[in-house]
């Protein structure tokens, strides 16, 4: 998978898991900000992790192109809860890859709290990783029945 430490893998530690299907119960998805609930929706989570990797340039092309047929697959499926996770799971792959090329460690912050200096590029093949991560994402986002469901739901359910 990733070379994230396991605290690195989600920036949702404080919350509880879901106690819900959300493929029985999509209407309880909420699409939320960015990456959120990418480690917590299920079984999206359990169908999504284990493709996602930011640990080498041809794992993440594998991985991402992966990823990108999951939401196809979501898509002909009428799926929009998938659809959405698929992204976050392509945004998850390009934020962290970032953050890894920017950051020796992938750490923004040192020990006291205080913001490291960021290196351009500190690790050029996190870069390159980021760089395949995005392009999928720019697919999905331009994706005209992904824009017009995210649109509906969100009229619908906020």
């Amino acid at each position: 998978m990733s070379d994230l430490s396991p605290g690195d893998e989600t920036d949702e530690s404080d919350g509880p898991e879901y106690d819900i299907d959300f493929r029985e119960r999509p209407e309880a998805y909420e699409v939320g900000r960015g990456e959120q609930g990418a480690f917590k929706v299920q079984p999206y989570k359990d169908e999504l992790l284990p493709l996602w990797e930011v640990k080498t340039l041809d794992g993440a092309e594998t991985a991402a192109r992966e990823l990108f047929e999951r939401f196809r697959a979501y898509r002909d499926e009428d799926d929009f809860v998938g659809m959405d996770m698929a992204r976050k799971y392509l945004q998850m792959g390009w934020t962290r890859s970032l953050r890894y090329a920017k950051y020796p460690g992938g750490r923004k912050y040192d020990d006291d709290g205080a913001e490291r200096e960021p290196q351009q590029w500190y690790d050029e093949e996190k870069y390159e990783i980021s760089q395949v991560y995005r392009a999928f994402l720019d697919r999905v986002e331009s994706d005209d029945t992904y824009t017009e469901r995210r649109a509906e739901w969100t009229e619908r359910h906020g």
